[in-house]
């Protein structure tokens, strides 16, 4: 029963982590487009760079500012997953054919005995 609750705590983080990057990426695409939309106006009204150019700069900034909590939700999925391996009830255990063996990162010590 315990086990079950803490994997499905552990289900609930894991899809919420997955949403807010996705959320975030979405942000980022849609202010990159608005940006792209107040450049393609400038343009069209025939107004000076100079026209809009602060509001231009905070877009940016905004920009800016979304890709670095990109970045430190990266770091916290990151943290997360290796945080796993020290949750009873989330330790990975494996049965069978489960990944690569060796494992591809590390060296192996392959000897042939007849």
């Amino acid at each position: 029963m315990r086990k079950q609750a803490i994997q499905a705590a552990a289900f609930e983080v894991a899809t919420q982590v997955r949403a807010v990057e996705d959320q975030i990426e979405g942000a980022i695409a849609a202010i990159a487009e608005l940006q792209g939309r107040m450049i393609h106006a400038r343009s069209v009204a025939g107004v000076a760079t100079a026209t809009g150019h602060e509001a231009l700069e905070e877009v940016a900034d905004s920009i800016q500012a979304l890709v670095r909590a990109r970045g430190g939700m990266a770091k916290a999925h990151q943290v997360l997953k290796e945080t796993q391996a020290l949750v009873p009830g989330l330790r990975t255990t494996g049965y069978g054919d489960l990944g690569e063996c060796p494992e591809t990162t590390g060296t192996a010590d392959l000897r042939v005995v007849a």
